[in-house]
C-alpha cells in the first residue's frame, strides 16, 4: 500500500489519467452525433492511451535524470498495453452485456502507447542532450 501511495505522489497526473481510463472503460457512454463518424471509437482510444503514456514519459523524465530503460519500458509501454487487455477482457466478461471487449480497441490502445513511447524516447534524448550542456 505504501508503494501505491508513493507512486501516486510521484506521478499524480499519470495516476489521475489511469483512473479516468478505468472509469471511462466501465460506464455506459451516452449517444452523441460523433457516433456516426467512422472509427471514432478507435481514434479516441489512440488519443486516450497515447496522451496518458505521454504524460507518464514526461513525469518520469522530470523525476529521473538518468533513464532506466527497462523500468521505463515496463512502466510506459508494456504496463498500459497489459492494462488495456485486462480492461477489454473485463468488459467482455464482467459487464453483463453493457460493454463488450474489442480486440481492435486493444490494437488502437497499443498504437497510442507505441506512438507515445517513440515521442517520449525522442524527447528524452533531446532533454538529456540539453541537460548535459
Amino acid at each position: 500500500m505504501k508503494y501505491l501511495y508513493q507512486t501516486v505522489r510521484r506521478y499524480p497526473l499519470s495516476s489521475l489519467l489511469i483512473g479516468v481510463i478505468w472509469y471511462l472503460s466501465f460506464f455506459t457512454p451516452p449517444k452523441t452525433g460523433l457516433d456516426n463518424v467512422a472509427l471514432i471509437d478507435k481514434w479516441v482510444h489512440v488519443v486516450m492511451y497515447g496522451g496518458t503514456c505521454t504524460v507518464i514519459w514526461a513525469e518520469y523524465i522530470r523525476r529521473h535524470r538518468v533513464a532506466a530503460p527497462r523500468r521505463l519500458f515496463l512502466l510506459a509501454w508494456l504496463a498500459p498495453i497489459v492494462m488495456s487487455g485486462v480492461i477489454e477482457l473485463l468488459q467482455e466478461y464482467c459487464t453483463d452485456g453493457r460493454r463488450s471487449g474489442d480486440w481492435l480497441d486493444l490494437a488502437a490502445n497499443a498504437t497510442g502507447v507505441t506512438l507515445a513511447a517513440v515521442a517520449g524516447s525522442l524527447f528524452f534524448r533531446i532533454y538529456r542532450g540539453r541537460s548535459s550542456r
